[in-house]
């Protein structure tokens, strides 16, 4: 089945994009309508985060949701074997002058990246750019795997670290003048975690953001990657090299991060990985809330 989806993946990534996003669009509304786990997730998330919404708006939300993501997934194949001239063509970055400017004088560079779904298509943008770092997890299935790894290294000269070596192999990357594209906000259980707000609602967040950032003498600097609509292409945004970061607080600096990628969700909110169980780990005697 994996070879089979492949190579469907493969073919589609010669149609033009406004109808391939046409295609992931469809899917998408199919996704919502059948996968119904995920489904649950997402709404559960958005009641969590949007609290404001009426019910059917977060249901609209989540539909359009479902929709950028099936997009995300058709889409990979254009990354994986597209010509680089024609993801140049479909992609902008604004503000590669700053990452340059920093790499330029020797900085180290912590490239702080939310879990967009259009943070591959941001990875290659980079990767077109920059010989950069980046922390990958081995895929179950070894066909997706393998495409991944090779997709993730196939511009420039990529390194892959794993997580198990990802902090010592991290550091001695950035300052050897590689960026690290740094994806922190997920829930990776109590361990190595701490409670800080997203949304307002206390979130388990590894605080890996500024214990790399001082381990390297690192400058954080803030990547996010839109799906334009229509298939219009990809907008990668480079942001202002993060002031004061980080600080004596490592905990605060953890708030920090999460008040930025709330910022950042709030104006793309549909195109936030939400079908992640963001708040499954919970402080002692909350219920787990899906």
């Amino acid at each position: 089945m994996s070879r089979l989806l492949a190579a469907t993946l493969w073919l589609l990534h010669f149609l033009p994009l406004p109808i391939l996003a046409g295609v992931g669009n469809a899917l998408g509304l199919a996704l919502f309508g059948l996968a119904r786990r995920r489904r649950h997730i997402v709404l559960v998330n958005l009641r969590l985060c949007f609290p404001e919404l009426a019910e059917l708006q977060r249901v609209r939300l989540a539909r359009a949701h479902c929709q950028v993501l099936a997009r995300s997934m058709l889409e990979r194949g254009l990354l994986w074997w597209a010509s680089p001239a024609r993801l140049q063509r479909l992609t902008t970055v604004d503000g590669d002058d700053r990452l340059r400017a920093l790499l330029d004088a020797g900085r180290p560079v912590l490239m702080l990246t939310p879990h967009f779904v259009g943070l591959d298509a941001g990875g290659a943008a980079i990767a077109m750019r920059h010989d950069s770092a980046s922390i990958y997890a081995v895929q179950s299935d070894p066909v997706f795997d393998r495409l991944l790894y090779r997709g993730r290294r196939r511009f420039g000269d990529q390194l892959l670290l794993s997580r198990q070596d990802s902090v010592r192999a991290s550091v001695k990357a950035m300052k050897s003048g590689r960026p690290l594209y740094y994806l922190p906000d997920m829930d990776f259980g109590r361990r190595d975690s701490i409670f800080v707000p997203f949304f307002g609602v206390p979130a388990a967040t590894v605080p890996g953001l500024s214990r790399l950032a001082r381990l390297a003498g690192a400058t954080v600097v803030p990547v996010v990657t839109r799906l334009l609509p229509g298939g219009k292409g990809y907008a990668v945004t480079v942001g202002e090299p993060w002031q004061d970061f980080p600080s004596n607080d490592i905990e605060a600096d953890t708030r920090r991060m999460n008040a930025w990628i709330e910022a950042a969700v709030r104006t793309m909110p549909e195109q936030y990985y939400w079908v992640h169980r963001r708040f499954k780990t919970r402080p002692a005697g909350e219920p787990r809330p899906y």
